[in-house]
């Protein structure tokens, strides 16, 4: 993720608006977990690239290894445990702009590789923050408040989607913890 000064500037260029409505809004939009090439889905990428010692079968399914939360510090074995999560949900996507955007760039959004996007957490950590923006919820390790805030800027910037009030103010106050 950029830096916290980086982010700083980056939130100040991210467009202030109330948050737009949840009408048409459905997972299926943002058509997710797509191939990646190499018999890996995003998924699997994903669990690959955060997981320490993973091994994989031919179907690129982990067959060990372990992951670590960033969210609460816990560390799981058994890959069901992990969810990978979209740090700005699809939903939050969809009520700041993407609700806008075609199929295909939706698709790009839920797969997105290139920032960090997607990040394997706790499972039932992943469910409670569901499609909550940072003025709603924020990772109980506080430790990692900077660097999810970071992360939260930069998607938001990068892809072009907007912030409402409460979000921008959660967000600064969580880079004054850098």
């Amino acid at each position: 993720p950029p830096s916290a000064a980086q982010a700083r500037t980056m939130l100040g260029q991210i467009d202030e608006r109330s948050e737009g409505s949840s009408d048409g809004y459905s997972r299926d939009k943002f058509p997710h977990w797509i191939s990646q090439g190499d018999n890996c889905n995003t998924r699997e990428v994903v669990l690959k690239r955060d997981g320490d010692g993973v091994e994989t079968g031919t179907n690129c399914y982990p067959t060990r290894g372990s992951w670590t939360s960033p969210y609460d510090g816990a560390t799981w074995t058994d890959p069901s445990d992990v969810d990978i999560d979209h740090v700005v949900p699809l939903a939050e996507a969809w009520r700041s702009g993407a609700s806008g955007w075609t199929q295909s760039k939706r698709q790009g959004f839920a797969n997105d590789l290139t920032t960090a996007q997607l990040l394997a957490v706790t499972d039932n950590v992943n469910q409670s923050k569901g499609d909550k923006d940072p003025a709603e919820w924020m990772p109980s390790r506080t430790s990692y408040h900077c660097t999810y805030a970071r992360i939260w800027i930069w998607v938001k910037h990068e892809h072009g989607l907007n912030a409402d009030p409460a979000e921008k103010s959660a967000l600064s106050r969580a880079l004054g913890t850098c």
